[in-house]
């Protein structure tokens, strides 16, 4: 199982530079073996074309100790397991700097469901995390980050399965599905969304989230009981 996931965990990291999502190194994907209640995740400032399976850190989701891995995991691992600490179901989380999702984190703007290609992926607005305060960096950046995004989540009545992402003031979006291929999925479909809002809200400065009765159509085509999009 761990063997496994640290592939899948590689191959996410790998795909993030020609998936344009991310410059240098800033970004990194983690996965979770729930039942050995392990989390993997990408070292801190590793060139991801250089990454090997044995690079990977493997650190207890319930101490934040690192079990495996000899070099430096991700300055953001505390974020990653503050989110799967509150946050069942969820097996990988993707956390990047792609220009238009962060240009909404930067703005101070969640990001409305504005068209369908959004609801297929995220069921609402993205919202928008506080940001840190300074006794709040001071403790534990990181960490505190992580349990602010969950604080939105649990605040505004928000089902992290259902809107798997978030935007963090003057920071960046963290995205999360049930394995790490699919977090990354999320993030380019995050990043996209956010594309194509900053060009719409250019050509109409006045647009409008679409309509409830759409977003619950196309979202609901592809997630929950009765969807139907793709093969049995």
């Amino acid at each position: 199982m761990l063997r496994d996931l640290k592939h899948q965990v590689l191959e996410a990291n790998v795909r993030l530079v020609p998936s344009g999502l991310v410059r240098l190194t800033w970004g990194n994907v983690s996965g979770l073996d729930a039942a050995g209640g392990l989390m993997v995740i990408k070292p801190s400032g590793v060139p991801y074309v250089s990454l090997r399976d044995d690079d990977l850190s493997v650190i207890e989701l319930d101490t934040g100790r690192q079990v495996e891995g000899k070099l430096r995991p991700s300055s953001d691992a505390p974020t990653h397991l503050a989110l799967y600490r509150a946050f069942p179901g969820i097996g990988g989380i993707c956390h990047t700097h792609s220009p238009a999702a962060t240009t909404f984190s930067q703005a101070g703007r969640p990001l409305p469901c504005y068209g369908t290609t959004h609801a297929d992926h995220f069921y609402g607005t993205v919202p928008l995390c506080r940001a840190l305060t300074a006794e709040e960096v001071e403790e534990d950046y990181e960490g505190n980050t992580g349990h602010a995004i969950v604080e939105t989540f649990r605040e505004g009545g928000i089902d992290p399965i259902a809107v798997p992402g978030v935007l963090q003031l003057h920071h960046a979006p963290f995205t999360w599905g049930t394995t790490p291929l699919e977090a990354l999925d999320n993030s380019i479909a995050l990043e996209m969304c956010a594309e194509m809002a900053l060009g719409s809200l250019r050509l109409n400065p006045d647009l409008a989230p679409m309509p409830r009765h759409i977003l619950d159509k196309h979202h609901h085509r592809k997630h929950g009981p009765g969807s139907y999009y793709g093969q049995k």
